[in-house]
């Protein structure tokens, strides 16, 4: 969250409506999943790690379509890669 909320300032403004909203939802939803599973046990804590796995399949793919539209610079990649993938 840290990475990702300052990078998305810097989307074009004529995505930064849809596609920065999409991209943080997951990022938020993450986060919430991951807090949620923190809270449970057995197979309620194992359904919320595979919904926050989801909310991670989503973000890796925004982030690979931004990198794609040369949003971010390959450094920046570089070090969400060494974090997430």
């Amino acid at each position: 969250m840290q990475w990702i909320l300052p990078v998305t300032n810097h989307f074009p403004k004529a995505q930064r409506h849809i596609f920065t909203k999409r991209l943080l939802d997951a990022v938020f939803d993450l986060r919430e999943r991951l807090e949620e599973a923190n809270h449970r046990k057995g197979t309620a804590r194992l359904e919320r790690i595979m919904l926050a796995d989801e909310s991670l399949s989503k973000i890796r793919m925004y982030i690979r379509l931004a990198y794609k539209f040369n949003w971010f610079s390959a450094g920046r990649m570089y070090k969400l890669e060494k974090n997430i993938f």
